[in-house]
């Protein structure tokens, strides 16, 4: 008999084929679930073990391990992309330069360890020599591992009050994760986008958000299920990369991996260990830095073993 694995991943082009059946896991039949938030997915794996196979933010996964969640992750990096855009200020606000941070109080949507978050502070430490520790971090919720507990200098947002609001009104000087969708809010860094593409091709930096974890017990059950679940994500990504370099993009996210495809030379989502282990290295570094993570984990170790 089949074994029936229930499993969630948002719909994108690159794991398209694999959720809709054309590209099976050999051996197994995944059951896609619908979840319209798929952070509320991350929330119920790491707490409840409520999937086999979830797809995942990076950093809550390495939060999720080093406090003991027995889940193991695929090299299979699902979402990647740049946050030199995920930092916005108000309009009105005397803030103009990262540096100008120091001292003063930075909202993160959701909590404190998510992935953007991680990734846009570590770009104001590199690129622009921001001292994380002298900003306190305003976080609008609680986080997905309930074992986590954030440095001293994170303090939560007052219930009732959205991230937008308090940014307005000046109790935060600016914001990590909300989109500057109208006029009043406006990107910290300047062309965002310019100064995302520039790093890649500065420093190489293209950074990982999502990969896909799998219950520990459904491993040792079935030796077979890593190795079959990432083939099966691989071929559906190579289908997409495929289309996308003869037929071009069809939204912004298209866009985006098609620009990159163009300054890389080659694959725009890279699967596999070997050719993320600088991006891994980095996001881990990261984590330890901001305190997240206690200990820096063997990387190897994060990974499951396809036979």
């Amino acid at each position: 008999m089949v074994p029936t694995l229930r499993a969630v991943s948002r719909g994108q082009g690159n794991n398209a084929a694999v959720r809709s059946g054309e590209v099976a896991a050999e051996g197994f039949t995944l059951e896609f679930e619908e979840v319209p938030v798929l952070v509320h997915a991350f929330r119920r794996m790491v707490r409840e073990l409520a999937y086999d196979v979830c797809e995942m933010a990076f950093t809550t996964y390495l939060c999720a391990r080093e406090h003991g969640v027995p889940i193991t992750a695929l090299p299979v990096f699902l979402v990647r992309g740049f946050h030199h855009g995920a930092i916005v200020r108000a309009a009105t606000s005397a803030v103009r330069h990262p540096k100008e941070l120091e001292g003063r109080r930075v909202g993160v949507n959701r909590g404190y360890t998510v992935t953007t978050g991680v990734w846009a502070r570590a770009v104001l430490a590199r690129e622009y020599g921001v001292d994380l520790d002298r900003i306190t971090w305003v976080p609008s919720g609680d986080e997905h591992v309930e074992a986590y507990r954030p440095p001293a200098n994170v303090a939560p947002l007052d219930p009732g009050r959205s991230m937008t609001e308090a940014l307005l009104d000046g109790d935060l000087d600016a914001v990590v994760g909300v989109e500057a969708t109208t006029p009043d809010l406006v990107p910290l860094i300047p062309d965002p986008v310019e100064a995302g593409h520039a790093a890649l091709r500065s420093r190489g930096l293209y950074p990982i958000n999502h990969l896909v974890v799998v219950r520990d017990d459904l491993l040792a059950a079935h030796p077979t299920l890593a190795g079959a679940l990432t083939r099966a994500f691989t071929e559906s990504k190579d289908a997409y990369v495929r289309r996308l370099a003869a037929e071009g993009p069809a939204d912004p996210t298209d866009e985006m991996y098609a620009r990159v495809m163009r300054e890389v030379g080659g694959d725009p989502l890279p699967y596999g260990v070997a050719a993320n282990r600088g991006m891994i290295e980095e996001l881990v570094d990261n984590a330890r830095r901001q305190r997240i993570l206690t200990r820096r984990p063997a990387l190897d170790s994060l990974f499951a073993v396809a036979a």
